[in-house]
């Protein structure tokens, strides 16, 4: 039996809304199926969520940081209107190698975990991470922790060889790796 997680990283665009290439407007914001309630579910077990994010449109100049706030804000509040859901810490990276040069946020990086972990006092190897893509979850195999990729239509045959490859678990989604990680009946937590 795996114990329940102390925190939860998710990835935000294919992983709890749709992922539009560059949202850059709240009126782009749609939660996918199931979203808010896992969400909710994540919530309800005292266990922060956290979303960790790749911006690279900031980067690129597609959109600004007053841009990306806009659409968390949105995103945000649509997960509490539709699943009374709260996300309990956001944080961003807003580089890309090919304009900014290397940095050591940009997922599969680990610092925008270092710092959450540190933040909210975290044991790293107590944490799960949940996303669509690989380097969305590869922090599990650096720093410790459970690590479940989900399906999405950006989840590529790539990601799931590296996923595989690195011990990982699969999930059809996000309320599926939900449930993986809290879905334990009253009798499987009894001695």
């Amino acid at each position: 039996m795996k114990s329940v997680p102390d925190a939860v990283f998710l990835d935000r665009d294919g992983t709890i809304m749709e992922d539009a290439h560059y949202i850059k407007s709240p009126k782009q914001v749609r939660l996918l199926p199931g979203a808010a309630a896992a969400v909710r579910r994540i919530n309800d077990a005292k266990v922060p969520a956290i979303v960790v994010t790749n911006q690279s449109g900031i980067s690129r100049g597609i959109f600004t940081v007053d841009d990306y706030e806009a659409v968390r804000r949105q995103f945000e509040s649509l997960l509490a209107s539709e699943g009374g859901a709260q996300i309990d810490a956001s944080y961003y990276c807003p580089h890309h190698p090919s304009v900014t040069g290397p940095c050591s946020c940009r997922k599969p990086g680990t610092k925008m975990f270092e710092d959450a972990i540190r933040d909210f006092r975290l044991d790293p190897h107590k944490v799960a991470y949940v996303g669509d893509r690989w380097r969305d979850v590869a922090a599990a195999g650096k720093l410790g922790g459970r690590g479940i990729m989900i399906e999405s239509a950006m989840t590529t045959e790539e990601d799931r060889r590296l996923t595989r490859e690195g011990g990982l678990e699969t999930a059809a989604s996000l309320a599926d790796a939900v449930e993986m990680l809290f879905g334990l009946t009253e009798s499987d937590r009894s001695p």
